[in-house]
Order: C-alpha cells, then structure tokens, then sequence
C-alpha cells in the first residue's frame, strides 16, 4: 500500500486561509445578527406561536434581521430582472404588455386542497350566527383580474380547478338558500367597454365599481324592502394623478425608476359625499347596512357608490388584507356596537381568497365548530 500524497505546504496554507476566511465571515454574520435582533423593536405579540403559525413572527424577524441598504439592494435587484428577462417574482405574472396578474389568481396553492371546504364550513356558520339574530347576509366575490380581462392575458391562464370554484361556490351557496351577487356576469368586458380593473392592480377601477356597485345593490334593494332617499354629491376631485398599482409593490419595483419598471396608469381622482343636514340637531339617517370587505370595498369608492345606489350610507367596516373573512371577524368581535337599526351584512371578498391557506383566526374558529356541520337550507 502506497502512503497517501501530501499536499504541498503552499496549497495546504491556502487551504487553511480559506476556512479561516470562511470562519470568520460566519462569526460576522452571527455577530451582526445577535446586534440587530437585540436592538430590533419586536413587539412580544410578533413571536407568539399563533404567529409562527401564520408567518407573521417569520416576515418580523426578517425585517428586524435586514442589513442597512437591503432594500435598495432587493430594487436593484428586482428592477434588473424585470427589464433584462421581464421577470417580476414569485407572486406576480406579466400578461399582455403592461397588465400585471397576481399568481394566486391564476393557480391555487399547493397542499391546502382542504381549505376550500372548510370555508364553506365557515360559511355556514356565520350565516346561521347572523341570520340567527335577526339579520340577512348577501355574499359577494370579486371575481379575479385574469377571470374578467382575458383580452389582457396572452398567453396566461387560470388554472381548471380555479376556473370552477367560483361557479361551484356559487352553487353551493344556492343550494343552501344562501343570497349572493354574481359579479362575473356584471363585470365581463363586452365590445367597446373599458377595462374594469387596474392594469397593475388587483382591484376594480372606477367603471368596475360602479359596476359591481349596481349589481350588488340590485340583489340588496329586495331585502331592504326598496331605497332610501339620501342624495349623495359627486365631483372629481382635481387632476389625474399616477397610480402606483398594488402589483408594482408585490413585485419589488416601487423604487424604480420609471424606464426599469411597468408604466404606471393614471387615475381620475372622484369624491362621492352623502348630503346631510345642515343643522346641528339634524337626525343622522339610521344604519341598516353593514359592509365588511376585503381591500375592494376600500377601493374606487365602492361602499360610496353602493351607499349612493341604496339611497343610504353605508358602515364600511372592509378591511385591507381582510382575505376571506378578516373583516367579518373583525366586526363580529364589536357585536355590541352594531346599531339596532342593522338590517343587512353584506359580505365581500376575492375569489382568490377562497383558495388561500387558513388564516389563524380561521383553524381556531374551525376547531370551536361541531365535527360534522350539517348541509341542509340555512
């Protein structure tokens, strides 16, 4: 048996100096570490296991670990890929030049097959909840952007499985007797229409809410028994102004300049007012509609343009995130503070929100619920 070679004494040192190197680049980064964390402004709340659960506690200790100048660098970085190979991220997809689509809207994730059915468990629930303390409920689901604007898609598509869960919702929801608003239909592009979304956004633009607005109302006047009389005001409220589209910022590109990012699109700013008294003493209009939405109802004055249809206000109660049922939870919590006079919830969200993973506050009402719901009319 022959002895092993040994290595030159010079490519050994060099050997050495690398994994001396390779140390002492560790003990940095550990070292930089520890100092951020320690001087990070981390609320207790942020680290709860209800957090790690949900990915809140993760998303904290990522910000409180990023490095001075990260965020220039991710922009940087982001702006690079976009304009060399009109790459823009993991959550974000080009179509047609110009339109961005939100991934989620196109294909369910994976490995959460379960949450479908057990929102339509929530569903349930919190009807009968409602409808048990003498309140109706109408259902709205903002169809998705690649559903509505397939002029825009080139070459994209929504996933078959995504394609069929609205309608399958839809019918689920009437075969328990359950109101809702068919917004697909409403919304559809016909020839010679404008769009009725943002080409960078994921919400309605002006002519998709006054859309969806009309169409909601229709379906909500039955139930309230006809509409109300307050007159509402609407003027622009001054010139176009650039609209910095939700999708830009999911993809990084907020901080670009203008050349290494989508262009931006122009929104004609509108203020629609409820008239009111001009007395101190005047009587201020009862409640008799809730709405609690996702980011939608907080868009392209909505709830404004649904209060205007219904001849009432409405309490806007949406909520930006909201998902599924964030909003609804949310105000479930102030039971106490609803007004006597409540006479309708109308309950919004996106469809893309019904294939999302379970929220924390979603598995925990989950749990509180009998293991067998029965599937009868509510």
């Amino acid at each position: 048996m022959t002895a092993p070679e040994k290595q030159p004494p010079a490519q050994a040192h060099s050997h050495w100096l690398s994994a001396t190197a390779i140390i002492m680049l560790l003990v940095i980064a550990q070292a930089v570490g520890i100092w951020a964390l320690a001087h990070a402004k981390l609320e207790p709340g942020q680290l709860l296991p209800s957090a790690w659960a949900d990915g809140h506690a993760g998303s904290a200790l990522g910000e409180a670990l990023s490095l001075p100048l990260q965020k220039e660098a991710d922009t940087v970085s982001a702006a690079v890929r976009y304009r060399l190979f009109g790459d823009l991220g993991d959550q974000v997809v080009q179509g047609c030049p110009g339109w961005l689509f939100y991934r989620d809207g196109l294909r369910a994730q994976p490995g959460i097959s379960d949450a479908y059915e057990a929102r339509q468990r929530l569903m349930q629930h919190w009807v009968g909840q409602l409808r048990a303390q003498g309140l109706q409920v109408l259902l709205v689901a903002v169809p998705d952007k690649s559903r509505i604007e397939t002029h825009a898609l080139c070459g994209l598509r929504q996933s078959a499985q995504l394609q069929a869960r609205l309608g399958q919702w839809q019918t689920h929801l009437a075969s328990l007797g359950v109101p809702y608003v068919d917004l697909g239909s409403a919304l559809t592009e016909t020839s010679g229409q404008p769009a009725q979304f943002f080409r960078t956004d994921v919400h309605l633009n002006a002519s998709g809410a006054q859309r969806a607005a009309d169409a909601v109302a229709a379906s909500a006047l039955p139930m309230l028994a006809g509409k109300r009389e307050q007159m509402f005001t609407q003027s622009q409220a001054g010139n176009p102004q650039p609209r910095m589209g939700d999708l830009i910022v999911l993809a990084g590109l907020e901080h670009a300049a203008a050349a290494w990012r989508p262009a931006l699109e122009d929104e004609y700013p509108e203020q629609i007012q409820a008239q009111r008294g001009g007395g101190l003493l005047d009587e201020t209009p009862a409640v008799e509609v809730l709405l609690a939405g996702s980011s939608n109802g907080r868009r392209s004055a909505f709830a404004e343009r649904l209060g205007r249809n219904l001849g009432q206000q409405v309490w806007n109660q949406s909520l930006d995130g909201g998902q599924f049922c964030g909003a609804l939870l949310a105000a479930l919590n102030k039971r106490e503070r609803w007004p006597a006079s409540l006479k309708l919830v109308i309950w919004e969200f996106s469809e893309s929100a019904l294939s999302l993973p379970l929220t924390a506050d979603e598995r925990a009402v989950l749990a509180s619920l009998p293991e067998k719901q029965a599937n009868h009319a509510l």
